[in-house]
């Protein structure tokens, strides 16, 4: 919540002057006919700072969910399925077997071909697009859903006081840097999903707090608050089949973003552009931003260009995080008693012998065989994640 002035509310009142020129009530006693009495002064009340109508939020939840259906009816899962699907009175629409996806949604090669990170594909088969499609696809009817909650409550809030082109910079910006970071430490799986981008947008919304400090009521408050629920969605990143590299480059960028785009001007420069108007020009002119604004802004402005730079240029090289830093992996995965954290890649060997394709999972040894006849390299990933899941 923004502090009012000392004695006024959130509003500014401005109150018009009567007509200078009007007769007083002694001169116009004399007269015959007396003019019409003027309308009394309006009181007009207008806000510090503009509210925005959203909608780029709403298009880009809906662009998600458009997204998703798209993926589920190409991957066809009642055609392309060999050990039968989940929810099979949907038709096309039909999930793959929960042992496989159980978020309920479509299978590792359809994301693939939809436009997934695959670092390998990014990297050798200068796929850089797969930064930025990848947060438009998500793994399955759960994760969407927590995804769109997520961008509806604190979306909206944002648009409304930042209104869409800054709020439309952030997401994308933010989704960008979780796929870089997601790239540089997890080469072994594909992702998707707009936590990133999600995770920039907590991130802006701390950034923008600490840079407008002096704009705010209860400012302890909501810092302790901002940072309790980003330390606990950061904890929940630390489960398997969660990227939470993307969660952690989405929310440094997001943080940085804010600081660029968030900054506000002072109470005191805003009344002082009205005074004029009013005729109330008395105190000396006030700066629009306060110098740490500046400071935070060049900063932060700084560590946006360099770090992308340095990140875009060490992927395209094939560099491998985790070579050069040994424990980094556990901020995406911690291995407890009830579950593992097996980031190798997912391998078989395959042998097609007729109409039959025989699949040999290479990390759990699991064999089997398909009735299928010149089965394509995707068919063949597809089965070897149904194998190995």
């Amino acid at each position: 919540m923004m502090k009012p002035l000392p004695g006024e509310g959130d509003v500014e009142v401005l109150v018009e002057r009567p007509y200078s020129h009007e007769r007083s009530p002694s001169s116009t006693s004399s007269t015959r006919h007396t003019r019409p009495t003027r309308p009394p002064p309006q009181l007009r009340a207008r806000p510090y700072y503009r509210r925005w109508s959203p909608w780029i939020v709403s298009i880009a939840a809906v662009a998600c969910i458009a997204v998703f259906l798209v993926t589920m009816y190409v991957n066809d899962c009642p055609r392309r399925s060999a050990t039968g699907c989940a929810a099979g009175f949907l038709g096309r629409f039909a999930f793959q077997p929960l042992k496989e996806n159980p978020l309920l949604g479509p299978s590792s090669a359809t994301l693939v071909k939809m436009g997934a990170l695959d670092v390998s594909r990014v990297v050798h088969g200068r796929q850089g697009w797969r930064l930025i499609t990848c947060m438009w696809l998500h793994a399955g009817v759960v994760h969407l859903l927590i995804n769109m909650l997520c961008l509806i409550f604190i979306g909206i809030r944002l648009e409304q006081e930042f209104g869409f082109v800054r709020i439309g910079l952030v997401y994308l910006i933010s989704g960008f840097g979780g796929s870089l970071m997601s790239a540089l430490f997890l080469q072994s799986n594909i992702s998707v999903g707009a936590s990133g981008a999600l995770f920039g947008l907590i991130g802006s919304m701390l950034s923008e707090l600490i840079t407008n400090w002096s704009l705010y009521a209860n400012k302890v408050a909501a810092l302790l608050t901002l940072i309790f629920v980003i330390v606990l969605n950061l904890a929940l990143g630390i489960l398997p089949r969660v990227d939470n590299f993307a969660h952690i480059g989405g929310l440094i960028s997001g943080f940085l973003l804010g600081f660029v785009f968030f900054i506000r001007p002072q109470f005191a420069w805003l009344n002082q552009r009205r005074e004029p108007a009013a005729g109330q020009q008395t105190s000396p002119v006030k700066r629009k931003h306060k110098t740490y604004q500046y400071v935070l802004w060049l900063v932060a402005a700084v560590l946006l260009i360099v770090g992308f730079t340095v990140a875009i240029v060490l992927l395209f090289r094939g560099y491998n995080a985790n070579e050069h830093c040994s424990w980094c992996h556990y901020l995406s995965c911690v291995p407890t008693k009830h579950w593992k954290c097996n980031s190798s890649a997912t391998t078989c060997s395959t042998i097609q012998q007729g109409n039959t394709l025989n699949v040999t999972c290479d990390r759990t040894g699991f064999h089997k065989t398909y009735p299928i006849a010149n089965a394509t390299q995707d068919r063949a990933n597809e089965l070897c994640t149904q194998l190995c899941s």
